[in-house]
């Protein structure tokens, strides 16, 4: 899997001063560290940036790549800046993110991803705003497809997002997501996906958030998942991401399938897993203390 560091985002407090005050060496120590834990991608999230987003990102692009050579994602719902980051971007290809499906979104972006021939992450968010389920992802997701081959833009530089949600509040929607990666290889051959991993632990405990990311990972991988945007140093990640863990992806699996397990000849790690994933899933009630039970 493709890994794409999240981590240089204006709702940090470290990184959130660093951007406005343009403190240029906190970034760059940020992105060589990111490059250094095997990214693929560097996130720049500065926000909706409404007055100073094509000056800043005009400035954060060359700033990062003085110190990498990764292509950099380009993350804002300032038009204007992500234009003035794709001027800017040197070094590989850049990436936008993201495109929703929404006309005004696709009329004004789609174009530059073309002009400037940039990767983009579809995102599966119209007019209605969040799809109800995976068939509302299968229409948002032919749309944007057909408007992006159109424009002549290949497969292969468009990453379709399904949308992640936090597991505490729509745990529905996560089911649905994973019904609609089951379709998409069909429905978009040669294309690449996505997802926005850590929204799933959004709202939990601190200590609950890496298991949380990392098992709902191994389910996004399972059915097809090329990349995802993830926390940097989470190490434990990202050997699932590199499939470094296939004992941990075979009992999510389990899981899932509705299998039988044996708790008791398994391990802590493992037994966390599979707790985790039953949450995950629905099998089990989300609770702040499942780990504990």
């Amino acid at each position: 899997m493709k890994l794409i560091g999240e981590n240089l985002n204006i709702m940090s407090k470290k990184y959130g001063k660093a951007l406005k005050e343009r403190d240029a060496k906190t970034l760059q120590e940020l992105a060589v560290q990111e490059a250094q834990a095997g990214m693929d991608y560097i996130d720049l999230n500065i926000g909706p940036a409404g007055k100073t987003g094509e000056e800043l990102m005009s400035w954060l692009v060359p700033v990062i790549h003085e110190v990498v050579d990764l292509p950099l994602a380009l993350d804002t719902s300032n038009i204007k800046a992500i234009e003035a980051g794709l001027k800017a971007h040197k070094k590989g290809r850049a990436m936008i993110n993201s495109i929703m499906v929404r006309p005004e979104r696709m009329d004004a972006l789609l174009p530059l991803a073309k002009e400037y021939d940039a990767e983009f992450i579809g995102l599966l968010w119209g007019p209605e705003g969040m799809p109800r389920d995976e068939n509302e992802r299968g229409v948002l997701c032919a749309e944007i497809l057909f408007r992006a081959t159109e424009m002549g833009i290949p497969a292969e530089r468009i990453y379709i997002d399904p949308i992640q949600t936090p597991v505490n509040v729509q745990q529905n929607q996560i089911m649905s997501g994973l019904n609609f990666m089951k379709m998409f290889p069909d429905m978009a051959p040669g294309c690449n996906s996505t997802i926005g991993l850590s929204n799933v632990s959004n709202g939990a405990p601190e200590n609950l958030r890496p298991i949380l990311n990392q098992v709902m990972l191994i389910l996004w991988k399972r059915w097809g998942m090329r990349s995802a945007i993830v926390d940097t140093f989470d190490t434990e990640l990202h050997k699932i991401a590199r499939g470094q863990r296939p004992e941990l992806e075979a009992l999510v699996a389990k899981v899932e399938d509705g299998e039988e397990i044996d708790m008791a000849s398994l391990s802590k790690e493992e037994k966390d897993f599979v707790k985790t994933a039953r949450v995950i899933l629905g099998h089990t009630l989300y609770s702040d203390s499942w780990l504990e039970v």
